[in-house]
């Protein structure tokens, strides 16, 4: 895709980045956190900008030396210190706690896949210092700068069937929509999971999705689906709380007009 959408995202974002502050974008892979990065760095961030990436391990390096003078030396002179994939930097969470509490005026921007918040990495120690912005792939919202209502009307129905990771506009066949989907799916999404958890068989995870996408929007039963699929109840659930914290599924807690009834009813 070569022309940017605007993302709604940008706007709380921008009043959210603020100095000894740090604004972690949140989200699944290839929604389209890094392309929004260097727009930001492009467009909208003044000043002198500071980016890394945590996957390169010479800042692994880097950053691996805690020190309040090494972060300094490193930040000199730069207003933004922004950090893609930073959720592959070990103890990313006290590194930044560092920088942002001795060098002052800095502000901090930093992105992760789902397992950034999995692991945990940033909550404890940067209490009182972040502000959390999650990231979805495309909303309908924000194609209305780049069609009409003919064209949203004629592309609804594909969208509703392959959904709207910001890629699948390269593609103009509903094969090649299906392969790339199909692909993220093995290559990033089973592939987290799985190292996350220490899974070796994706075919149970894979399983409880298909029975979850058959029932979406009703009560779901953890005894039931364990029954299914040969897992314990504490196994399905654990399985399921992953799912969320990856956003591929979104949990609805249950509804009830009696508040404390509404704590122990079924979710959907």
């Amino acid at each position: 895709m070569n022309n940017f959408l605007h993302r709604s995202l940008i706007d709380r974002l921008m009043s959210g980045i603020l100095p000894n502050k740090v604004a972690i974008i949140l989200g699944a892979r290839r929604v389209g956190k890094t392309m929004l990065l260097n727009h930001l760095i492009k467009n909208d961030f003044p000043g002198k900008i500071l980016s890394l990436n945590g996957e390169d391990q010479s800042v692994v390096s880097v950053l691996g030396n805690r020190t309040i003078e090494n972060y300094k030396q490193l930040t000199s002179g730069y207003d933004y210190l922004v950090i893609d994939e930073a959720q592959k930097i070990p103890d990313i969470g006290n590194v930044l706690k560092l920088v942002v509490d001795h060098i002052e005026g800095l502000r901090v921007v930093v992105t992760g896949s789902s397992v950034f918040d999995l692991s945990n990495k940033l909550g404890e120690p940067l209490t009182g210092r972040k502000s959390t912005f999650y990231m979805f792939p495309l909303a309908q919202m924000e194609y209305s700068g780049s069609e009409n209502l003919i064209e949203t009307r004629a592309r609804l129905e594909g969208r509703m069937i392959f959904g709207n990771y910001p890629e699948l506009l390269q593609y103009s066949s509903d094969k090649d929509k299906a392969a790339y989907l199909n692909e993220l799916v093995g290559s990033y999404l089973l592939k987290d999971i799985l190292e996350y958890d220490g899974l070796r068989d994706s075919s149970k995870m894979l399983n409880l999705l298909r029975l979850i996408a058959f029932q979406i929007g009703k009560e779901v039963s953890l005894e039931e689906l364990g029954r299914q699929l040969g897992l314990s109840r504490n196994t399905v659930e654990k399985h399921l709380d992953l799912l969320t914290k990856v956003f591929v599924i979104y949990k609805v807690s249950g509804f009830s007009r009696n508040l404390r009834s509404e704590v122990t009813k079924t979710s959907r």
